[in-house]
């Protein structure tokens, strides 16, 4: 076990009896299209949903530096280990349990040094 991975399981145990910060999440994103020979759609592909914990923060002092930025994005810190696949900005974060219950899209997306979590800039969607 990687120490990412120890850290993970700490901040899950805590959490899910109410000591920390990461909540039930889903991310989405919404399937790849099959286009026909004349490049309409003709199958709109299937949606993918994958459990994961989240945790909504105020936006990094780097995110406040990119460009398109806004002053209602927020930072997502989406743990690893607690989700089968790769975070990337054609996703969505259903943050579904706590005080920032909501859909957030994904702005930006990177992994933290130790590569414990996936630190997003999220907005509202």
């Amino acid at each position: 076990m990687s120490i990412a991975d120890a850290f993970a399981n700490i901040a899950v145990a805590f959490s899910q009896v109410g000591l920390g910060p990461y909540q039930a999440a889903i991310a989405h994103w919404p399937g790849t299209p099959v286009y026909d020979d004349g490049g309409s759609i003709s199958e709109p592909g299937l949606p993918i949903e994958l459990e994961c914990m989240a945790q909504v923060d105020a936006a990094t002092q780097a995110m406040r530096a990119e460009v398109g930025y806004v002053g209602t994005d927020v930072a997502l810190l989406v743990l690893c280990s607690t989700l089968d696949g790769q975070l990337d900005t054609d996703a969505t974060v259903e943050v579904t349990a706590g005080p920032n219950a909501g859909t957030y899209s994904v702005q930006s997306v990177s992994k933290d040094p130790m590569g414990s979590h996936w630190l997003c800039r999220g907005r509202a969607a």
